[in-house]
This record gives C-alpha cells, sequence and structure tokens, in this order.
C-alpha cells in the first residue's frame, strides 16, 4: 500500500532531485573531459585507439626510403632543382604522394618514433602536395621539424613564398631525439619530445585544408635515420586516412582523344605530359590522363636531377611508380629525357670534363636497364640545338655548348645513342628539339646532323617535333611541318610531335594551331604520335616562376577548372572525321 503521508513523499523527492543532479552533473563532466583529452598533452590524447600509419600503407614508393622491419629507412637524397641556366638549386625533398593521407575535421595527437634522428634530418608535414612547374617547385603550405644541435627547428612554409615564412628554434637537451608527440589544438601545434614538452608553435596554413601528407628526408652525409612508428589519435568520426589515389583506370562513357584516334584508319598514339603529385592527389587530373591518352612522357620525374641526384644515388621510387601506373592502364611510355644541357644536378654539372663521358654513358646504361622493357622509347638527346646565332655562323655546327658538348664535342651526341642502343637494342631512339617545324638554320642544322649520324651508322630511330607556340607572334605552318617529316622518312626516320602547347589569349586561334599540327601528323605515315606538353592550365609549365599565388598560363587543352576548350573540341571533330 502506497504512503500518502505528504512529509515521506516530499522527502522522496528531495532525494530523486539529488540523484538527478548527480546524474547531470556526471554527464556534463564526461562530456567536458572528452572534450579537452587532446589539451592533457601528458597523458593519453583521446581514449580511442590510435590509427597506424606504417603497417597497411604504401612507403615503397617513397623516394629515398626503404620499408624495413624496424620501420622506414631515411637516406639522403640531396635532390635540388636547377634554374635552366644551370644556376639556384631549390631544395626539392620527396613527399610520399603514395602513401597515406592524413584527413581531419577537428584536433588530433601524431605520435613518432625516431631511431638515429641526426642534425639536418626532417619530418614534415604538408597541407597540398608541391607542384614541379617546369624548373621551379611550388611550395604549398607545410610545416617541418629538423633536428639541430640542442634544439629543434621548426619552419613553417604559409604557400606564399618558396621560403619559410617563420621559424623557431625549441631547446632540447637530451642527446637523442626518440619520440615526438604533435598535439594539434585549435590551430597550433604543441611539440613534446622525449615525454618533455618543449612548447607551442603557429601552424595554422598547414591545417586549413583538413589533409596532410608526410614528407621525410635526411641531410647530406648523415647515415640516415628511421621512421619506426607513426600513429594519428583523434575523437572519434574525426580522423580518416587513405593511400595516394588508385591507378586503377575509372570507367569513362563515350569518345577520348586515344579512343578516338584508335579508331582510325592508321592509329595513333595521343600522349600528354604527366607529373607524378598531380596525378596521386587530383582526382580530376587522374582521371584525365587515364582515360583520354594512350601514351605518357613523365614531365620531370625521369630527369637527371630527380632520379640521379648524387654521384652513387638513383632514386627510381618516383620514376617507377609513375610508369607502372601507365602500364597497368595499357598506357605507354615515352622515356624524357637522357641526355639533356639543362636539368642536371650540380655535381654533374661541376664535374671535370674529362670525366664527363664516362658519367654520361653510365647514366644512360643504368637508367635504361633499369627500364628496359617498359620503357620502349627515349629522348636520348634533348634540344640539341642552340639558340645563339654565332654558333651557326661560319659553317658552325649550331649545337650548344653545355656540359656534356664541352666534354666531349658534337661527338657527345653518336656516343650517347650508342650507349643507349647497347643498354637496350629493342628501344625507339630520338633526338627531340623545338622550332623544328619551320625553316630556317636550327631545321638545317638538324638536317646537317641526322644525314651524318645516318652515314655513320649511329643508331637513331627518330626526331621529336617539340611544336611550342608561346605567343601570338608564333604560328606552324601544317604544309612546312609535314615536308620536314617526309624529308626525315627519306632517311629512315620516324617523328613525333613531342611537347605542343599554344598559347590560349585567342581560344579560337589556339584550336587552329593545335588542329594544324594534328593533321599535318595524321596526314604523314611515319609520323607516330601527337603529345601535347602538360593535361591542364592548373600544372602547366607555362605557369610563371616563382610568384605567389600561382599566375597559370592558359596554353593546354584543359583549363585551371578541368574544363575542356575550344581546341579538344577541335582535336575530337579531326580525330572522328575519315580521311578522304
Amino acid at each position: 500500500m502506497k504512503s500518502t503521508d505528504p512529509i515521506t513523499r516530499l522527502s522522496k523527492l528531495k532525494n530523486f532531485h539529488k540523484v538527478l543532479v548527480m546524474v547531470l552533473v556526471f554527464i556534463v563532466l564526461t562530456f567536458i573531459a572528452s572534450g579537452i583529452m587532446l589539451r592533457q598533452s601528458n597523458r593519453t590524447a583521446v581514449k580511442v585507439p590510435s590509427i597506424d600509419l606504417l603497417s597497411g600503407h604504401d612507403w615503397a614508393d617513397f623516394a629515398g626510403a626503404k620499408l624495413t622491419t624496424k620501420g622506414v629507412k631515411v637516406t639522403p637524397l640531396n635532390r635540388r632543382i636547377v634554374h635552366q641556366d644551370g644556376s639556384g638549386g631549390q631544395p626539392n625533398p620527396p613527399v610520399n604522394v603514395a602513401g597515406p593521407v592524413l584527413s581531419f575535421s577537428g584536433d588530433f595527437a601524431l605520435d613518432v618514433g625516431l631511431r638515429d634522428f641526426q642534425t639536418g634530418d626532417t619530418l614534415r608535414l604538408y597541407r597540398g602536395t608541391p607542384i614541379i612547374y617546369d624548373e621551379w617547385r611550388y611550395e604549398p603550405s607545410s610545416l617541418q621539424l629538423s633536428s639541430q644541435k640542442q634544439s629543434l627547428e621548426i619552419s613553417v612554409w604559409n604557400g606564399t613564398s618558396s621560403d619559410p615564412a617563420t621559424r623557431k628554434s625549441l631547446k632540447f637537451a637530451d642527446k637523442s631525439l626518440n619520440t615526438l608527440r604533435l598535439v594539434r589544438l585549435d590551430g597550433k601545434l604543441e611539440v613534446i619530445a622525449n615525454g618533455k614538452k618543449l612548447g607551442n608553435i603557429g601552424g595554422q596554413p598547414v591545417f586549413m585544408a583538413g589533409k596532410i601528407w608526410f614528407g621525410l628526408s635526411s641531410a647530406p652525409g648523415n647515415s640516415g635515420w628511421t621512421l619506426t612508428h607513426l600513429s594519428v589519435t583523434g575523437p572519434k568520426g574525426t580522423i580518416s586516412i587513405r593511400d595516394g589515389l588508385s591507378s586503377r583506370k575509372s570507367t569513362v562513357n563515350g569518345p577520348t582523344l586515344q579512343k578516338l584516334a584508335n579508331a582510325r584508319p592508321r592509329p595513333l598514339y595521343v600522349g600528354t605530359a604527366v607529373a607524378l603529385n598531380p596525378l596521386l592527389s587530383e582526382r580530376n587530373y587522374r582521371e584525365l590522363a587515364l582515360d583520354q591518352f594512350g601514351m605518357w612522357t613523365p614531365e620531370n620525374e625521369l630527369k637527371p636531377q630527380f632520379i640521379h641526384p648524387q654521384p652513387s644515388t638513383y632514386s627510381f621510387q618516383e620514376a617507377d611508380l609513375l610508369i607502372n601506373t601507365a602500364l597497368k592502364n595499357n598506357i605507354a611510355i615515352h622515356g624524357h629525357t637522357l641526355v639533356f644541357g639543362e636539368a642536371n644536378p650540380r655535381w654533374m654539372q661541376n664535374a671535370l670534363p674529362a670525366k664527363r663521358k664516362s658519367i654520361m654513358t653510365s647514366h644512360i646504361t643504368n637508367i635504361m636497364l633499369h627500364f628496359k622493357g617498359r620503357v620502349r622509347e627515349w629522348d636520348v638527346i634533348n634540344e640539341p640545338l642552340s639558340d645563339n646565332d654565332t654558333d651557326y655562323e661560319n659553317g658552325a655546327d649550331g649545337l650548344r655548348h653545355h656540359i656534356w658538348y664541352q666534354g666531349m664535342g658534337k661527338e657527345y651526341i653518336p656516343i650517347a645513342l650508342r650507349a643507349a642502343h647497347a643498354a637496350d637494342p629493342g628501344s625507339k631512339l630520338y633526338i627531340n628539339d623545338y622550332g623544328l617545324e619551320a625553316d630556317g638554320e636550327r631545321w638545317y642544322a638538324l638536317m646537317r646532323l641526322v644525314t651524318q649520324l645516318r652515314s655513320q651508322g649511329v643508331p637513331l630511330n627518330g626526331i621529336g617535333f617539340e611544336a611550342h607556340v608561346y605567343d601570338s607572334a608564333d604560328h606552324i605552318e601544317p604544309a612546312v611541318l609535314k615536308r620536314h617529316i617526309e624529308q626525315l622518312a627519306q632517311l629512315g626516320l620516324i617523328s613525333r610531335i613531342s611537347e605542343i602547347d599554344v598559347h590560349g589569349e585567342n581560344p579560337r586561334q589556339q584550336a587552329f594551331e593545335y588542329d594544324g599540327v594534328l593533321r599535318a601528323c595524321l596526314e604523314e605515315p611515319t609520323c607516330t604520335a601527337y603529345s601535347t606538353w602538360g593535361i591542364t592550365d592548373r600544372y602547366g609549365s607555362t605557369t610563371d616562376t616563382n610568384v605567389y599565388p600561382l599566375n597559370y598560363g592558359d596554353d593546354l587543352l584543359w583549363d585551371t577548372d578541368f574544363r575542356p576548350k575550344v581546341a579538344y573540341m577541335k582535336l575530337t571533330e579531326t580525330l572522328r572525321a575519315r580521311p578522304d
């Protein structure tokens, strides 16, 4: 029987209220505690399992690194990008574009284990992937931690310069750095080394996009270091990890440039220059590269300053990744380039002239043997012809007097071609240059050169016509181009349009230039490929050098928003048409 005594009922009600208040207080305190977990940096960041960023992720395709049972071994590359005249030396440390990409929507803690982390060794967090625009590297926002003597140096790039916007040195007394905890909280980063808090740093630009790519490097002269652990912890539902974009080809309905070319009575390779970083980080770029083209030319990955940065160091990972991605999708590769007066690392430039022959031939042999069976045609000699009028006067040969010419004279060309043939007899070997589409001293110098090479039995299969049209004063006359292709055919040489891009100030004129060159190639049976020097203006080589924010060119078939231009439509129309 229930009590009807008012005092008893009031007492029970008070007890109920006490319990209710206690429950509510507990809930509020629990909520507050979960929100401040990341602030308590000397304890576990959050009460959820951490996510391992080493096991099960791609570190094998990371330049300068090797996955071992102890972790990721990082060895010195000292890659740098030199200017066209050979000066400068902008650092070009690798980024793991194939490996884990951290996506986040809130705060997180990053735990790092290191072994033998020495002075000058670095860990770098990137907001986006760096892009190589011809011979300049665009630096997105990033944050770098570098070991220094009794300190940890923090450098922050904010996306407005090739140099760090800020640097900060945090004192560190321990003899070695074994663990790092980086706690991201409200745009700042708390740095804890070997369990001791060193301080806070600002890093808002790096964290604004909600994605992080990882870069590791070891300083020249060091023995390398090992990343033994890398994990991230954050509130449930705010953290996700994926590796670089898959190499699997997307399904595209309807015609593409290569599909239309394949349907013609004489199929033709339609190709483009491809860069690895946007290929693995930008979905729109990747899909155009995979779907529209049947041949790729690696834009930078095979150039000496990328693949052979030190005398005894070859860095094949990035080129392997790009090339293997192409081959998995039945896309052929045109190798660019083995011997070039530009894009050479400083050690090659500084080599004694007497040693340059052995350096050149060894480089050719090692590169071609590594890619034998995968790369079946090469620009062995790139841009040998001079821009100086005096090099054509009084019977001169018209060749550039670059480091290889200085070491061997004009004989560097047959020496290089013979070395390439010896390394891979099945590959087609090309000389590639610009300005060959018109009559004039460059064309006549080339004809003298190739006629002599053929008479000497030097292995040479073809000529690449770069076909750059950089301003409104430039124009390629299709009839002259056709005649030049025919003249080379008479010498037993094939041809290819190797690097066409056309200024886009007037879209209809741009379409006219692109189309005229394509028609000339289609009409000549010895023209084997029509290749553009890039896909989209967003990643085009005519982007202004060392200008922030980026000032894009307008020379390619897709604009900066990946929209096709009039020139693309015109090319598809021509490829659909049947010959008379």
